[in-house]
């Protein structure tokens, strides 16, 4: 079962502007809102956890770029090792889409790595070799696990262990209205607590499938670099939250697809193309209630980049047996027989794939919508 240990956490200084500093997971930030993060403080998370080439200064590696000023910040006190072997309750503040007051509560510890066939921590998405080359370069030069993976557990009472009593230690709110809170628990009885409850039952990965990944692989490099000798590498920093209605709203997670084969570049070619997997309807132009459309439809939503749209309703008969029942493995079953070398990049929010597909700029082919999924299904 799940190894789940507290460590030694590297956190911002309680001094430092969190509302700043803070930024979305990286494979969700465009290129005008990573510059927007970078601008607010030359401490923005985003300086090293989405190094771009040329950013900052000329001509060096922008992995190397990401290790130098991890260490520096660490030099300059920006950042500060705890010393007490730590848990850290995390939790989000947030309003749902019926505009209730919501909130998710999980614990950010280390987890130790193990391949999917152990049946410990359990993926449910296919990976880009590009995002994972990505992460495994930061991986390299940083050797820090830079933001956690997501596990969903359903060890009954992991909520109530993460109930503690005092005021966080971080605290800030992002650009979406989310109030995010840390609180550090040091309690050896409550340390073992959860690490028995988290060992109880497997982990499913909810997001993190490209760095866990890679946390795997930097894992064997490591270890044939020193003869096998185990280390920190071994595991992965993960945020772990119990699997139950109350603590999650789940939504979707997007897509948007680039590099599509010339020939599917006009609607009708790939409409054509995605026809053995897909009947489509059309939806019209700016997608007009296309989410509410797409539930009772049960369909995905195709966004062009000239703005129009489509509904892809699943031909069920299409997919292997084996097929879980998800918008996102129907799409990756598909997508992996039209277009297999497309680039995918992971986006929420319908007006951000909107806003992204018809900017010429950001080079998007299409955009797909899913459903989100619920915690049955999960």
């Amino acid at each position: 079962m799940p190894d789940f240990q507290p460590f030694h956490g590297l956190r911002y200084d309680e001094a430092i502007d969190m509302n700043a500093t803070c930024s979305p997971p990286y494979d969700v930030i465009g290129e005008a809102e990573r510059v927007a993060l970078a601008a607010r403080t030359p401490y923005n998370v985003v300086h090293i956890d989405l190094p771009i080439p040329g950013d900052e200064v000329d001509n060096e590696d922008p992995y190397l770029r990401s290790a130098r000023l991890l260490q520096e910040w660490q030099d300059d006190k920006v950042l500060v090792t705890d010393d007490e072997l730590s848990f850290y309750i995390y939790r989000m503040g947030f309003h749902d889409d019926q505009g209730r007051a919501r909130q998710t509560t999980g614990v950010i510890g280390a987890l130790t790595l193990t391949p999917p066939t152990d049946g410990h921590i359990l993926p449910h998405e296919q990976t880009t070799p590009k995002a994972k080359s990505d992460r495994l370069d930061l991986l390299r030069t940083t050797h820090a696990n830079l933001s956690p993976i997501w596990g969903l557990s359903l060890a009954e009472g992991l909520t109530e262990l993460c109930e503690v009593p005092g005021p966080p230690v971080a605290r800030a709110t992002d650009a979406l209205g989310v109030h995010h809170r840390l609180w550090k628990v040091t309690s050896p009885g409550i340390l073992d607590a959860i690490s028995q409850a988290v060992a109880s039952t497997p982990i499913v990965l909810a997001d993190g499938h490209h760095r866990f990944e890679t946390s795997l692989a930097y894992r064997d490099e490591r270890r044939d670099a020193v003869n096998g000798t185990h280390g920190g590498y071994d595991a992965t920093m993960a945020l772990v939250i119990e699997l139950t209605e109350s603590q999650l709203s789940v939504q979707a997670i997007h897509r948007l697809f680039r590099g599509l084969p010339a020939l599917l570049h006009e609607p009708d070619a790939l409409l054509a193309a995605l026809d053995p997997y897909f009947e489509a309807f059309d939806a019209g132009v700016g997608a007009p209630n296309l989410l509410t459309r797409m539930d009772d439809a049960t369909a995905l939503g195709l966004v062009l980049s000239n703005g129009h749209s489509w509904l892809l309703r699943p031909r069920l008969d299409a997919f292997p047996d084996n097929t879980p029942d998800l918008d996102s493995a129907r799409l990756q079953v598909a997508t992996a027989a039209v277009f297999p070398q497309a680039e995918v990049t992971y986006q929420h929010g319908i007006e951000h794939i909107l806003n992204r597909v018809t900017d010429s700029d950001e080079g998007f082919d299409i955009g797909v919508l899913l459903r989100p999924v619920g915690v049955a299904q999960i």
